[in-house]
């Protein structure tokens, strides 16, 4: 690796800070780094090249646009008299001075401010490649995911009323290179009927999301992706026929990864008329086919339970139980969805045991062949209608939510509770987030596994939990009973799978309140006595046996 560098702030100016922190961002990538100083004037600057040999320069200046061209201009001359063409020069300012530079053909590279740390690095690790900046980006999650550690990859979701607004808003979204992933999000007609469009509700187009009616309109939205830092595509997968929509995903958006279902939309919530059995096996198969294509899979189910209200325990059991299923059906990479503040009740410290505690127990299902992706971002029931209140609620989630060690941030705009997002309240959230991040990244967070409160709430769901899987188990005598669409089926109508929010409308029993209790979600019974697993359970079947 060629990988000297000099780091200067040239002429008279005497603004460091930027520069010397690149200088450290390119240590720690493994540049041998001469750093020069501040207000190096241009003939010492060339002095250094001389002596020091550098494969690049790094230079930066805040002043002026007219100072800064000046300088480019007196250094561009000395580039040909010295024959120093082979070195490459990079340059960091201010938007202002930052135009100067991009005058000049022999700077390859301008930061000019508005760039995170993770474009930085990225750009330093890529440096020796020609024309680094113009290299498209991994397109498949496991190589994005690698391709920008130690950092997340960012998500956010777009769906405007119309296409040609969607597309428009894609391509800035694009071209700002602050996002890895873009979600598309179809219509309710196009999630319900895709496959049906005689019976989509007239008037209705564009309510939801973006009217997606054929092959076509995908392969346009994701036309607009092909620009920037080329932000890879995914799509909702609909309410009714994933199996099918699947196939069409990943011929024209190149799916990113598909988020599926174990057990709902369906008679569970009534997002469709599919009898719960048979949407288990169908949205079974939909996982099966991804897998089979190498497609990864979100199975965005145990935070639906949550918006119910479901116990912490009931929470983190189906997730477990997602994760042998996935496993189950050959899928090789698992995104999993850790939805902060869901229900908006929980405290932040039992926020954080509870989604460990999912971490700990799916990670057992992890080896070599099966690799489990965390996802965090903030829960739906959390959004206030006040946006600067928003706007503090995605900055403190995605803060504690930094513990969790996030391979992808989904980024859900602040104004999710009043209006859909365009590209300004997409890019604002993404940026609020990326700096809430940089600053847990600090370490203020790094001693929460320590916590009493916290160790203790861990261990209990833990062992709460395997209790439930454990009964959970018992109702069909097969070989894998928690992959088994039955077993699943029955733990629904049963009642050990349960929550309070599908009381009423549902096939699931809804037999108990939740409340919260120093901070985390727990089953009550009417005299608001907490019932842990081995009472509700038996109390679950009392009443089964009186049925």
């Amino acid at each position: 690796m060629k990988n000297k560098m000099i780091v200067a702030s040239i002429g008279n100016c005497v603004h460091a800070a930027g520069i010397y922190n690149f200088s450290v961002l390119a240590r720690k990538e493994g540049y041998q780094v001469e750093y020069m100083g501040s207000a190096v004037p241009i003939k010492e600057l060339v002095g250094g090249i001389i002596e020091f040999k550098p494969h690049v320069v790094a230079l930066s200046y805040r002043l002026s646009e007219e100072g800064a061209y000046y300088l480019l201009k007196e250094l561009e001359g000395i580039i040909g008299e010295q024959g120093f063409e082979d070195i490459i020069f990079i340059f960091g300012g201010t938007v202002e001075t930052a135009k100067a530079a991009r005058k000049f053909s022999y700077i390859r590279k301008v930061f000019d401010g508005s760039e995170d740390i993770s474009e930085s690095v990225i750009y330093l690790r890529n440096m020796e490649k020609e024309h680094a900046e113009e290299e498209i980006p991994p397109q498949s999650l496991g190589e994005r995911i690698a391709w920008k550690k130690p950092f997340p990859i960012i998500r956010h979701h777009i769906g405007l009323e119309t296409l040609e607004d969607t597309y428009e808003h894609i391509k800035i979204l694009a071209e700002s290179r602050l996002l890895d992933v873009i979600s598309l999000a179809p219509d309710q007609n196009a999630q319900e009927h895709y496959f049906q469009q005689e019976l989509m509700p007239k008037g209705e187009d564009g309510a939801g999301g973006v009217p997606i009616r054929n092959e076509e309109h995908l392969r346009w939205m994701y036309e607009a992706t092909r620009r920037g830092n080329y932000p890879m595509m995914r799509c909702y997968s609909g309410t009714r026929d994933l199996y099918p929509f699947s196939k069409i995903l990943k011929d024209t958006v190149n799916n990113a990864w598909a988020a599926i279902p174990l057990t709902w939309y369906s008679q569970l919530d009534r997002r469709s008329d599919r009898e719960l059995l048979r949407a288990i096996r169908e949205n079974m198969e939909a996982i099966a086919y991804n897998a089979e294509m190498g497609v990864p899979v979100e199975m965005n189910e145990s935070h639906q339970w949550a918006l119910r209200y479901c116990s912490d325990v009931i929470e983190v059991a189906i997730s477990v139980i997602t994760a042998k299923v996935a496993k189950h059906l050959g899928v090789k990479e698992m995104v999993m969805q850790y939805m902060l503040a869901n229900p908006p009740s929980i405290s932040p410290l039992m926020d954080l045991a509870k989604m460990q505690a999912k971490i700990d127990l799916m990670g057992e299902e992890e080896d070599e062949n099966f690799t489990i992706y965390r996802m965090v971002r903030t829960g739906l029931l959390a959004y206030p209608a006040d946006m600067d209140q928003a706007k503090g609620l995605i900055s403190s989630t995605m803060f504690y939510g930094t513990f969790l060690k996030p391979d992808i941030v989904h980024v859900v705009s602040y104004s999710e509770a009043v209006k859909r997002a365009t590209s300004v309240e997409i890019l604002e959230s993404v940026r609020m987030v990326k700096k809430s991040m940089e600053i847990a990244d600090k370490g203020l967070l790094e001693n929460i596994h320590e916590d009493k409160r916290f160790k203790e709430r861990l261990e209990f769901l833990k062992k709460e939990v395997r209790y439930l899987l454990g009964e959970i188990s018992k109702l069909k005598d097969v070989e894998d009973p928690l992959v088994d669409p039955e077993v699943i089926y029955l733990a629904i109508k049963e009642g050990l799978l349960d929550a309070p929010g599908l009381k009423g409308f549902s096939v699931a029993k809804g037999n108990f309140r939740t409340e919260i209790h120093e901070g985390y979600h727990v089953t009550v019974d009417d005299d608001g006595e907490i019932l842990e697993e081995e009472e509700r359970i038996r109390r679950v079947r009392e009443m089964n046996s009186k049925a």
